[in-house]
């Protein structure tokens, strides 16, 4: 059994003098903890409708920004401690034998029988001590031994199919998942469209190899043959 957790936003909710406390306890250098409250801090302008307009700024005092550079490194940071809440000693990784998996903000919780105290435990954390909001309508729990649920997770897709060879079993497929193999087409029509007609085919050809494997290279978990040759055709 698996939660699918999703988050709204990135942080939004969090105030910064929380996330400060949680980057001071791993950076003792009191200038870069103050370059980081600066680039937290920074001004946002939105710019007014029509033209020749000031426009509206103001200086955010929650969350972070959404695609900033750091942004997944203070996630990790600030989701540390509920790594350790979850697997320390009063928490579910050892009353109910749960794992968590996590990337920044991205999680699943795996356990072989769910239980609502499970699920209750996760959000009250999450909501409660770590300010965060859940987006209900995507967070769910799965049972991968039921027959059409899937999970997908990190670009893969996890899911329970028949034998290939015949025999009456069932094998955890892992391969990448329908949305991942679609961005990699669009991103390879983007390399070999019109616009890049004024580049040498070596150096085209060389652009397309280094990117190619090192999407082959994050893909090569699992069973991705069929993915691979798509993106090869």
């Amino acid at each position: 059994m698996v939660y699918d957790a999703d988050l709204k936003g990135y942080f939004d909710s969090i105030p910064h003098d929380r996330l400060m406390a949680c980057v001071r306890m791993r950076v003792v250098d009191r200038n870069v903890g103050k370059l980081i409250r600066m680039w937290l801090e920074a001004c946002v302008v939105e710019p007014e409708a029509g033209q020749g307009g000031s426009g509206k700024w103001s200086r955010p005092k929650k969350g972070t920004p959404q695609g900033g550079v750091i942004s997944p490194l203070l996630a990790n940071i600030y989701l540390h401690w509920f790594d350790a809440l979850f697997h320390g000693p009063q928490g579910p990784g050892q009353w109910a034998g749960a794992k968590l998996v996590r990337y920044a903000d991205d999680f699943v919780a795996l356990a072989r029988k769910w239980r609502p105290e499970l699920s209750e435990y996760i959000e009250s954390k999450l909501e409660g001590k770590f300010q965060l909001e859940i987006n209900r309508e995507k967070t769910r729990v799965v049972d991968l031994r039921e027959k059409g649920e899937r999970l997908d997770f990190l670009g893969y897709r996890f899911r329970y199919d028949r034998d290939l060879k015949g025999r009456d079993s069932s094998y955890l497929n892992v391969f990448p998942s329908t949305k991942s193999v679609q961005q990699e087409r669009d991103k390879l029509h983007e390399m070999t469209n019109s616009h890049q007609c004024f580049k040498p085919i070596p150096v085209l050809i060389g652009e397309l190899n280094r990117h190619l494997k090192g999407w082959a290279n994050y893909f090569s978990y699992g069973y991705a043959t069929s993915a691979h040759r798509e993106i090869d055709w």
